[in-house]
């Protein structure tokens, strides 16, 4: 009893930072967040008037302006819940796997929902947007149970390089069998190969309605998971200890991730490297209480692609760069320099 008392004031010393401090951190996000959505309406291809917004959030598209901004609001809503799905995705499978290289790209499961899409789309038939996430869900799924298997194999068990490596082979497998599926099938290869980039263009509130409910219940599973998260960062000994169940809180957390990887890849493709990056500067921000951390984490994650998407619109006007390649040219860079530093650690 005595070791428990020690175990738990200990775990809560790590965990805690000043509460006053992570509340003005999320207060600052949030601030952000807000600027980034009506820069978000306001900047595209076309330059429009503030009266234009107004107009177009009173519901009128009676202009080109206001067209224009009507249809950026449900873009600029997609990108804010794929954003914050994957951000809090990336930080619960850090938590679960105890990997600072874990990530819904770096793990194969963006690439497994796309893979199950795909194959739904070439041989099923599935075009609805509803069946299109059902199957992700279960891709996603599939691939996360694969890649955690296969790089839990040999010595050590499933440490963090052995998880990416996986993760990374099982990657490229499955979009060498995408490209297989894809190639002979004219009628659906020019819709999968952009779908594949990943981006929000051409959203619309009937896409994110369907996808909302499984998302609701991926970020309630995720964000009340959090106490238990912070048990499990002790090890698996120490929490079950403190009278947690390990291997329910792992399945659990899980579940919840690849509901918002397998939601937010079916609405608007694999889109890499958020996941990554956003719970390490959630990190350095706030520390490692994941009571704290997964909600700044969505947060973030939402600003990240949100802004992302702004600058896609920017530096190709007239046209533009879909969002998944600039999360990749920031994400790459971060990648490698946490490999080198867990690399240096290891030495």
């Amino acid at each position: 009893m005595a070791l428990t008392k020690v175990v738990v004031a200990s775990g809560d010393r790590v965990a805690r930072r000043p509460t006053s401090r992570n509340m003005l951190w999320l207060l600052a996000v949030v601030g952000t967040l807000v600027a980034l959505m009506v820069v978000s309406v306001a900047i595209g291809s076309r330059d429009v008037d503030w009266s234009d917004i107004v107009a177009a959030l009173g519901g009128s598209t009676e202009n080109i302006g206001q067209g224009a901004i009507a249809k950026r609001i449900p873009r600029t809503a997609l990108a804010l819940l794929v954003g914050a799905a994957l951000g809090l995705a990336g930080a619960v499978m850090q938590a679960v796997t105890r990997n600072p290289l874990a990530d819904p790209g770096i793990l194969g499961v963006n690439m497994g929902a796309s893979l199950a899409v795909v194959i739904g789309m070439a041989w099923f038939g599935l075009w609805t947007q509803t069946a299109m996430i059902w199957v992700s869900i279960l891709g996603a799924g599939a691939a996360a149970v694969f890649v955690y298997i296969v790089g839990s194999l040999g010595r050590d068990g499933a440490t963090p390089l052995k998880l990416a490596l996986a993760g990374a082979a099982t990657s490229a497998a499955f979009a060498s069998f995408i490209m297989a599926i894809t190639l002979p099938r004219n009628d659906i290869a020019g819709n999968v190969r952009s779908w594949q980039i990943g981006g929000v263009g051409g959203a619309s509130f009937d896409v994110i309605r369907q996808a909302l409910p499984f998302l609701v219940v991926g970020f309630a599973i995720c964000l009340l998971s959090a106490r238990s998260l912070n048990s499990l960062a002790l090890g698996d000994d120490v929490a079950a200890g403190l009278g947690e169940r390990v291997a329910l809180v792992r399945g659990v957390s899980s579940l919840g991730a690849v509901l918002l990887c397998g939601a937010a890849t079916a609405i608007a493709g694999p889109i890499g490297f958020v996941g990554l990056v956003v719970p390490h500067l959630c990190r350095l921000l706030i520390g490692i209480d994941n009571r704290w951390l997964l909600p700044l984490s969505a947060l973030t994650g939402a600003a990240l692609l949100t802004a992302a998407d702004i600058v896609g619109r920017i530096i190709a006007r007239p046209s533009e760069i879909d969002v998944g390649i600039i999360t990749a040219l920031i994400g790459a860079p971060f990648f490698i320099y946490i490999v080198r530093r867990q690399k240096i650690r290891a030495l």
